[in-house]
């Protein structure tokens, strides 16, 4: 592997920045998730479930981790009525999960209390909104995200 060359001074500083705004996001959406009663892994996998029913290894490969951390999730969530899991019509050997009726009120109720995000967002321009997406997404499109 060829060694890269230090980062330049505003590369490191975006890097740094980026990392900031994760952080931030990660520790509001574990205290919004609390205040549900769930942990910050349960509302991550709920909210994917919110948006599509999804087998399992598609959850595990969406959040990046092992399809048993998944399993333990679910069971916990469904213990709770906020999921389910049913045999895919076209191949019965594979399980969705997706959410249930309470389950996608409660995702869209802790999306609706995570204000870091949409607050300095609200500042910004559609414009400015639509480039910072766009240059998001191209960050994310890279070979090296791929990862």
């Amino acid at each position: 592997m060829a060694a890269h060359p230090p980062p330049d001074p505003l590369t490191r500083e975006v890097v740094d920045l980026i990392g900031a705004v994760v952080a931030r996001y990660h520790a509001e959406y574990d205290e919004a998730a609390a205040r549900f009663g769930l942990t910050g892994a349960q509302a991550r996998v709920l909210a994917v479930l919110a948006r599509d029913p999804t087998p399992m290894r598609g959850l595990a490969h969406q959040l990046r981790c092992e399809p048993s951390n998944v399993t333990g999730i679910l069971d916990r969530l469904e213990a709770r009525g906020l999921a389910e899991r049913r045999p895919d019509p076209s191949d019965r050997r594979v399980k969705v999960a997706s959410a249930t009726e309470l389950g996608l009120r409660t995702a869209a109720r802790l999306r609706g209390s995570l204000d870091f995000a949409r607050e300095p967002l609200a500042g910004l321009s559609v414009a400015q909104r639509s480039a910072l997406r766009d240059l998001l997404r191209r960050m994310l499109e890279s070979p090296s995200s791929e990862r």
